[in-house]
């Protein structure tokens, strides 16, 4: 299949490489663009550097790829998915992957752990208030740290022969100017893009598990079905 796929083009780098092992091709739309925060970044380094976090949460490969190559501390490293894992890894960061890849699931993965640590998380400029909450209750101090924001680009998508649209966020899913059309496959990333979708009217054909590679494999389940 031809599958447009709603993606920042900074985090887009292994996406065509990942469709064609599926048996697919794909074409990054961006309904988004992101504008860093530069001084948020810095602030964020210089915390984490000097040993302020006792554990850092990435809960996506942007800011990992923003951060990562400066960070030198030991504090206990999580990604929210083995994309974000990847980003780390490349500046040399072994990092523990979120088994569920959602960001809820943080708290209740560490534990007891958490009990009087400190958690930096560098994110975009989108509040999450339920892992915040789920830290605090058990015994964690969230510290978030908005490091980028993003803003619709506000160009239609290029759906253009193509046989689906996998969003890959809630968001890309809200900010976009897109038409459906008759025959067009509506994938979601994961539960709460799919849910916003439903909100919206558009019911998804797939859902994922939060990754795109998940999603690949459920979209050739749902293919074999069909």
């Amino acid at each position: 299949m031809k599958i447009a796929i709603t993606r920042l083009p900074e985090k887009a780098d292994t996406d065509q490489a990942l469709c064609s092992r599926y048996g697919h091709e794909c074409r990054i739309v961006s309904p988004l663009q992101v504008s860093a925060y530069e001084g948020a970044c810095r602030d964020f380094l210089t915390a984490a550097n000097r040993g302020d976090f006792d554990c850092i949460f990435f809960t996506s490969a942007l800011p990992a790829r923003y951060l990562a190559p400066r960070l030198r501390t030991d504090a206990r490293f999580i990604a929210i998915g083995p994309q974000t894992a990847r980003t780390l890894e490349e500046s040399g960061i072994t990092s523990e992957i979120l088994p569920s890849h959602y960001s809820r699931d943080f708290a209740s993965y560490l534990g007891d752990w958490l009990r009087g640590k400190s958690v930096g998380i560098p994110r975009a400029d989108v509040p999450n208030p339920e892992l915040i909450q789920s830290i605090e209750d058990s015994g964690g101090r969230p510290v978030e740290v908005p490091v980028y924001a993003l803003e619709a680009t506000g160009t239609p998508l290029d759906l253009a022969g193509a046989d689906a649209v996998l969003f890959t966020s809630a968001n890309s899913y809200s900010l976009a100017r897109w038409e459906n059309h008759p025959g067009l496959l509506l994938i979601a990333i994961g539960e709460i893009t799919a849910d916003r979708m439903r909100e919206g009217g558009d019911s998804p054909d797939v859902k994922g598990d939060g990754t795109l590679e998940g999603t690949l494999r459920e979209l050739n389940v749902y293919l074999t079905k069909d």
